[in-house]
C-alpha cells in the first residue's frame, strides 16, 4: 500500500517537532522544506529524527531539503514557515512579511503538489489561510487553517488544571478567529459528560477563557525568544491523521464559509469533519444569544484583519 506523502514547510520548532510527531506516528514519509539561506539544517533535523525511529519502533522516511522538488504530488502540504512571534507582539502584527512568505510558498505548492489538502498553521493564521486559498487556486475545501484544534486544547487544559480532573474526560469546542476574539462555548463544554457551567462559577469561567485566548501571548512571554511549539506542533499532527487516514474526525478549523454562519466568502473556525479531501462539512450548530454576539465580534475582526492583508500583498 503506497505511502502517505506529507510535506513541512518550515523547519523551525513548530514544523520539526510536527515532523516527529507525524513520523513517529507513521503517517506517512515526511518531506521537511525551509530556505536555502539555511542551507543544511533540514537535512541534519531529518537525519536526527530518523536516526530515533530505532529506538522509538516507528518506520516512516524523513528527508530534509531546501527544494521544493522533493515535495512533488505530496499529499498534504503543512505550511508552518513565516516569522515567529516575540514578546509584545500580537499574531496581527506579523501580516506584512507573512503574507509575502506565504505566498512564495503557495506558488511553489501549486506547481509541485495539485492536489494536496494544505493545513496552513503560520499566523496571523486566519489572514494566512485566506492568503493560501488565493494564490493556490485550491478548491477552498483543500486549504484549511489549524487554529480550532490548538484553542480548543488549551481551553480544556485550563478547564482540567482548574477542576482536577483529566484532560481526556473534558470535552469543549471553540469558535471565531485565532486570536483574542476567540470564542470558546461554555454551552458545548462538559465535563465527563457534566455541563461546565455546573461545575464553574461564571465568573471564573470566564477568567479561563481569557487566558484561553491569551494562551499563546503567555507563552511567549515565558519562553521570551520565540513562541509555542509542542501543543501547535500536536493539534497540527491530529488534523494530517485525520486527512492521510480519512478519520472523519468532528474538530474546529479555520474553514471557508460561503453562507454559513452568516459568514460569506472567508475563513474563520468553525466545526468541520475532516477528512481525506479536506473540509467535507461545516457543521452548523445553534449558538446562545452571547455565543452569537461573540462570534460575531471575532468574525469582525477577522474581516478587518482580511481587508488590512489585501492591501499589502
Amino acid at each position: 500500500m503506497r505511502r502517505a506523502k506529507i510535506s513541512i514547510i518550515g523547519a523551525g520548532n513548530v514544523g520539526a517537532t510536527t515532523a516527529h510527531w507525524c513520523a513517529a506516528a507513521e503517517l506517512g514519509d515526511i518531506v521537511l522544506v525551509d530556505v536555502p539561506q539555511t542551507e543544511d539544517m533540514p537535512k541534519g533535523k531529518a537525519l536526527d529524527l530518523m536516526q530515533s525511529s530505532p529506538v522509538m519502533m516507528f518506520d516512516a522516511n524523513v528527508t530534509g531539503t531546501t527544494s521544493y522538488d522533493a515535495t512533488k504530488d505530496s499529499d498534504v502540504v503543512v505550511i508552518t514557515a513565516g516569522l515567529p512571534r516575540k514578546p509584545g507582539m500580537s499574531r496581527d502584527d506579523l501580516l506584512g512579511t507573512n503574507a509575502k512568505i506565504m505566498t512564495a510558498v503557495c506558488n511553489e505548492i501549486k506547481k509541485t503538489s495539485p492536489n494536496a489538502v494544505v493545513i496552513v498553521v503560520s499566523n496571523p493564521l486566519d489572514a494566512m489561510v485566506q492568503r493560501a486559498m488565493q494564490v493556490t487556486g485550491f478548491p477552498p475545501a483543500r486549504v484549511v487553517g489549524q487554529a480550532g484544534v490548538l484553542d480548543t486544547a488549551r481551553y480544556r487544559t485550563f478547564l482540567a488544571m482548574e477542576l482536577g480532573v483529566s484532560v481526556e474526560d473534558i470535552s469543549a469546542l471553540l469558535m471565531g478567529g485565532h486570536g483574542d476574539t476567540m470564542v470558546p462555548l461554555p454551552s458545548c463544554t462538559s465535563v465527563g459528560g457534566i455541563p461546565v457551567t455546573q461545575l464553574i462559577k461564571p465568573e471564573r469561567l470566564k477568567e479561563i477563557i481569557e487566558r484561553t485566548a491569551k494562551g499563546g501571548a503567555e507563552i511567549v512571554s515565558l519562553l521570551k525568544t520565540g513562541s509555542a511549539y509542542y501543543a501547535p506542533a500536536a493539534a497540527t499532527t491530529q488534523m494530517v491523521e485525520a486527512i492521510v487516514r480519512d478519520k472523519k474526525r468532528l474538530i474546529p478549523c479555520a474553514a471557508y464559509c460561503d453562507k454559513e454562519y452568516g459568514v460569506g466568502g472567508f475563513y474563520v473556525g468553525v466545526p468541520v469533519i475532516l477528512g481525506t479531501s479536506g473540509v467535507e462539512k461545516i457543521v452548523e450548530l445553534k449558538l446562545e444569544e452571547t455565543e452569537k454576539a461573540a462570534f460575531q465580534k471575532s468574525v469582525d475582526a477577522v474581516k478587518e484583519l482580511v481587508k488590512v492583508m489585501a492591501g499589502l500583498v
